[in-house]
């Protein structure tokens, strides 16, 4: 069951990454077998851990590699593993480790590897291209046996933990680094089992979002409102697994989807997992792809400032739908 009642949400601005480690604090006094790896030097949530636990926090140094391997070795000897970093390095520098050690090694091995990279999309705007993570969700989809989480808000992020802590295969948690109001209501029950909510119902056309453009899908949903139109939203938040059933008839009601990423579009990512379910179930829909097309972001400035410049912001988006509707 889903309630997604967002009627007594939380105002406050909370980091995913803050909300899910305390999480994982809670259950490290508890749970013996639960261990903590950060290959993040300057992050002061981390403090708590370190110092309350010493014998199950590691902090390898800026060694990603080192990271995955240590936590592929614990996982096999049955241990729950939380593996920190930022989300470009962790996926990237680290990506035959991930490989060898965890998709292919899970085959073999049950592994509770969660993996937590923090920085998703264009959250550390300002440190520019090397530390944007646009193709991660590519990457991490591309690998067998390994979840790929993408939560839109902290409330999320921490109904999330006890799905990560019970099931012993690897993960890939996609948290945003910025401070995220909340979409959810705290009280919410989440059907993990499929891996979306049904944000908004509409008539012909309906928007696909995941992680923080969920923030702007829901901004485009009530500015189409003002002029008397209806679209749909469906966050995915499991971009890995999820049920194609119940996503595929959410969506065979609609003419047209727009999926919007803070990622490369054209590449395996949320909008090519969506062309395929409408090209695998036979849908007569029309796709449209917002994200960025084969190119990096060189130009300085916030996030909101790089989402105007390339057509990721809420504007751009609602004349899309309305030149749609007009069609």
């Amino acid at each position: 069951m889903i309630v997604s009642s967002r009627g007594s949400l939380d105002k406050e601005k909370k980091a995913m990454r803050d909300v899910f480690i305390e999480r994982i604090y809670e259950r490290m006094l508890t749970d013996k077998n639960v261990f903590f790896l950060t290959a993040d030097f300057g992050s002061p949530v981390l403090d708590k851990l370190r110092d309350d636990f010493k014998d199950r926090f590691i902090n390898v140094g800026i060694a990603e590699q080192n990271l995955v391997n240590i936590a592929a070795g614990l996982a096999t000897e049955g241990f729950c593993v939380y593996a920190y970093a930022i989300a470009p390095f962790l996926t990237m520098r680290a990506f035959e480790q991930i490989r060898n050690n965890l998709s292919l090694l899970s085959r073999a091995h049950k592994l509770n590897v969660n993996l937590i990279g923090v920085g998703a999309g264009l959250s550390y705007d300002l440190s520019g291209p090397s530390h944007h993570s646009v193709e991660d969700i590519c990457i991490m989809r591309a690998l067998p046996y390994i979840d790929v989480i993408s939560p839109s808000d902290w409330v999320l992020a921490e109904k999330i933990f006890d799905y990560t802590a019970e099931n012993k295969r690897p993960k890939y948690l996609r948290f945003d680094g910025k401070p995220l109001p909340a979409i959810y209501d705290c009280n919410s029950l989440i059907d993990f089992r499929k891996g979306f909510v049904e944000l908004a119902e509409g008539d012909s056309v309906c928007l696909v979002s995941t992680g923080y453009m969920t923030h702007t899908a829901l901004k485009v949903i009530e500015e189409l409102k003002k002029e008397g139109l209806k679209a749909g939203l469906i966050d995915l938040y499991f971009l890995k697994p999820f049920s194609k059933l119940s996503l595929s008839q959410k969506l065979s009601k609609y003419k047209y989807l727009i999926t919007i990423e803070e990622g490369f579009i054209n590449k395996g990512g949320l909008d090519s997992l969506i062309s395929t379910l409408i090209e695998s179930e036979e849908l007569d829909i029309k796709l449209k792809r917002i994200g960025f097309d084969d190119m990096y972001v060189f130009d300085v400035g916030s996030r909101e400032y790089l989402h105007g410049k390339y057509g990721l912001d809420y504007g751009h988006i609602v004349n899309l739908v309305k030149d749609i509707k007009i069609i």
